[in-house]
């Protein structure tokens, strides 16, 4: 069977790592991976097709930057071509970027059925773009593939019929599993001057927080008063951009204990995070992958679609971009330090077993069998 997996981000190269190796390895399958070059910068794709030991894709359909609408309208007409040529059998879309709905509406039109990665997540904020595509992606998947409990029960909620629902767990997890032990040996630390669980780890790239620039100064003032803690912070590209406009970049630089730092690889972000005292990001899969390494995370955001991080006490808090609120839950957490510690290291893991993947494979497999019966 000929199965195209739709992707263009960092994100959603990372979570399909490991079912993209599984599925290559399979006989039963024909992968083609699809990037639609949503994230057209280098650091934040293609060096993670390398790290992960990734087939290249087969084709770049090089959509760029742009609105929404003009992002997701070139996708769908780029894409719309390549299906038709390749007569694809299923479209697999993972998580709930432009490229994730684009691709889910192209095959959908097709008449080509469509696999949802992440199925259910919701955070109920439709002002997120995210949420927009998740939702959509869900109501027009075939086949939709759960993390958690909660996701199932809020497709449950929403109508879906149950029997296209699969409780897989999550595949970000299993590609986290995979690669920790590669992520340990990483040099990140020693290059960057740092002991472990001595700074705080920051990212920001959502266009709440960057594009509006009240709370890009509300972050920003927030890490700086955080001193004589050491704040590590990567610049996404976006950020970066929006910190030169508004002249934020020069007062960074002037604080000796904020280290700004380029983008970093999969391994070496996954080093960083096990490290840290604290998380400070916008990021979904970074709220989660700090659960999974039991570093306490502070959420710059009003709401979550990983509601399950949120449940136990100091494990993740939601905060939003006020610097006072920033300050006070970052002091609060890391004066209990030990304690929230004790209760990640101790807590269930709703998120599966690292499986996923193996389990997406195999229902895939039993899908286009029983459509031959």
């Amino acid at each position: 069977m000929k199965v195209a997996l739709v992707l263009g981000t960092r994100p959603q190269i990372i979570k399909s790592a490991t079912l993209i190796h599984l599925a290559s390895n399979n006989p039963e399958i024909e992968l083609s991976i699809v990037h639609t070059g949503q994230h057209y910068d280098y650091e934040m794709t293609k060096i993670f097709f390398e790290e992960l030991s990734l087939p290249e894709p087969i084709v770049n359909l090089n959509v760029g930057s742009g609105t929404h609408a003009q992002q997701t309208a070139k996708i769908m007409l780029r894409l719309e071509k390549l299906l038709q040529r390749q007569r694809s059998d299923l479209v697999v879309v993972p998580g709930d970027t432009n490229s994730t709905l684009a691709g889910a509406l192209t095959a959908v039109k097709l008449h080509i059925p469509v696999a949802h990665i992440e199925a259910g997540a919701r955070s109920y904020d439709m002002c997120m773009p995210e949420e927009v595509n998740r939702r959509l992606t869900d109501h027009c998947s075939t086949l939709l593939f759960t993390p958690t409990d909660n996701c199932t029960e809020n497709l449950l909620r929403e109508g879906i019929d149950r029997s296209k629902i699969y409780q897989t767990g999550d595949t970000m997890y299993d590609v986290l599993l995979q690669q920790l032990p590669k992520a340990e040996k990483t040099k990140i630390l020693e290059e960057l001057g740092l002991e472990p669980k001595t700074y705080i780890l920051l990212t920001t790239h959502r266009p709440e927080n960057v594009d509006n620039l009240e709370n890009l100064k509300n972050i920003i003032e927030a890490v700086i008063r955080l001193k004589p803690l050491i704040v590590v912070f990567p610049v996404h590209p976006r950020t970066q951009k929006q910190l030169l406009k508004a002249g934020l970049h020069k007062k960074l630089e002037k604080e000796k204990h904020i280290k700004i730092i380029k983008p970093q690889g999969y391994h070496e972000t996954i080093n960083l995070i096990k490290n840290a005292r604290l998380i400070l990001t916008d990021s979904g899969g970074m709220q989660k992958e700090a659960f999974w390494l039991k570093t306490p995370c502070i959420t710059l955001r009003e709401t979550t679609e990983w509601l399950e991080t949120v449940k136990i006490e100091g494990a993740n808090s939601l905060v939003g971009a006020k610097t006072q609120k920033i300050m006070e839950k970052s002091t609060e957490i890391l004066s209990k330090e030990k304690e929230v510690t004790e209760r990640l290291r101790n807590s269930p893991n709703p998120f599966g077993n690292g499986n996923a993947s193996q389990k997406i494979v195999e229902e895939i497999i039993k899908f286009f069998q029983s459509k031959s019966n």
